[in-house]
């Protein structure tokens, strides 16, 4: 298989649309700590109001766009599992574990579980997807799990439920990760198509659940604005841009990228929430953006290799990994 400098050039595109992702999810921890701890929000009801709220303006935006005469998509049974595990998974588990989380220990204490993610990522890959990561790229992602204990090793302030939860949003990010790759990988549906299929069915599922642990809260309009703009702007934006990323981004360097969050969650944390790192906090940022590039600039050295060695031939469409289809 030919490597093609556009190759290089939208795999670079792929990281850096990650990235932007990561800065708008990040900003959401704030928004989240805002909304629990200021608007009184229920983490349950919070995270099912979040993603139901997006999947509607998703859903109605394909719906907008079947109605125009684009073209329509036909997927097998094996397939729709696979839509259905991915809601079930990256929402339900993922987001509603999560923020139950947030709700029960420091913000600080859940990322510094999930920073877990890339490692166990890798291993599932290389199982499951056969991408087998380089020695480079698994030191690269041991550096950011190092990078995180070390930014957050001074202050834990972890509880049993928090733990409990936030080890659920770990294990299910994992499988998330490594399922959100497959799906993304066959290329059978537009990116849009497969956030808003799975993001309805997984919100489905959290309002359920919602409903029967928590029951419908009385919510502040400032706690709507805040639903609103995590809804539309740093889920349902974001969301699709996370999936069109994982169309050229392996699953260990989308759960690389996805680990910057650390820096960013504690640079937000700073300047909106007044905790401000100290040295071993700033020795973790070193370590995190180090293993990151790691990962990425391994991955960069392979295409243009590729593209300098291999003979000109025509590539066949939809081979590799990261075949645009």
């Amino acid at each position: 298989m030919r490597s093609s400098p556009l190759e290089l050039r939208s795999h670079r595109l792929a990281v850096w649309l990650a990235l932007l992702v990561t800065v708008l999810w990040s900003s959401s921890w704030v928004l989240i700590r805002w909304g629990l701890d200021d608007e009184g929000l229920t983490p349950v009801m919070f995270a099912a109001l979040r993603y139901g709220l997006a999947a509607i303006v998703l859903v109605g935006f394909v719906i907008v766009r079947e109605r125009h005469g684009h073209r329509r998509y036909q997927v097998d049974r094996r397939y729709i599992a696979k839509l259905v595990g991915l809601g079930l998974i990256m929402y339900t588990l993922t987001q509603g574990a999560m923020f139950v989380a947030l709700d029960e220990q420091p913000a600080a204490t859940t990322s510094l579980v999930l920073s877990l993610t890339p490692l166990l990522v890798a291993g599932g890959a290389a199982l499951t997807l056969a991408e087998v990561p380089s020695r480079v790229q698994v030191g690269g992602v041991v550096l950011v799990a190092m990078g995180a204990f070390l930014y957050f090793a001074g202050d834990l302030g972890a509880t049993t439920a928090g733990m409990v939860a936030a080890v659920t949003a770990l294990l299910a990010n994992v499988g998330a990760s490594i399922l959100g790759r497959s799906v993304n990988r066959e290329g059978r549906l537009p990116a849009l198509y497969i956030t808003a299929v799975s993001m309805a069915i997984g919100a489905g599922v959290l309002a359920f659940l919602a409903i029967g642990l928590e029951g419908f809260p009385t919510i502040s309009t400032r706690g709507w604005l805040i639903i609103a703009w995590l809804a539309v702007v740093n889920t349902a934006f974001a969301f699709t841009l996370w999936n069109l990323s994982l169309q050229r981004l392996s699953a260990v360097e989308s759960a690389a990228v996805n680990n910057t969050m650390l820096v960013q969650i504690a640079i937000l944390a700073w300047i909106f929430l007044d905790e401000s790192p100290g040295a071993y906090g700033m020795l973790g940022i070193a370590l995190v953006t180090a293993g990151v590039y790691l990962v990425q600039a391994t991955r960069w050295a392979r295409i243009a290799q590729s593209e300098a060695n291999e003979p000109q031939t025509a590539e066949e469409p939809g081979s590799g990994p990261g075949s645009a289809r």
